[in-house]
């Protein structure tokens, strides 16, 4: 198996990056520094002011939703 996309991210960034799936669903950005991290690590990039995940961000969301299935157990 590739390891390229496990990331540990912060449960804020996991919330983030799971409120971006859906382009068109209403997200709240107070969590900024979430939304930076994630565009550092090229799971979200900034387009016409609105973050978007990348691929290799709904790889990662993907791949980690068993891990955020524990999370929430």
């Amino acid at each position: 198996m590739n390891d390229d996309f496990d990331f540990d991210l912060s449960p804020d960034q996991w919330e983030m990056l799971k409120a971006l799936r859906c382009p068109t669903a209403q997200y709240r950005l107070s969590k900024a520094h979430a939304v930076e991290d994630l565009v550092k690590l090229g799971l979200v990039a900034i387009r016409d002011g609105v973050p978007m995940m990348t691929s290799s961000g709904r790889k990662v969301l993907v791949r980690g939703s068993c891990r955020l299935l524990d999370l929430a157990a």
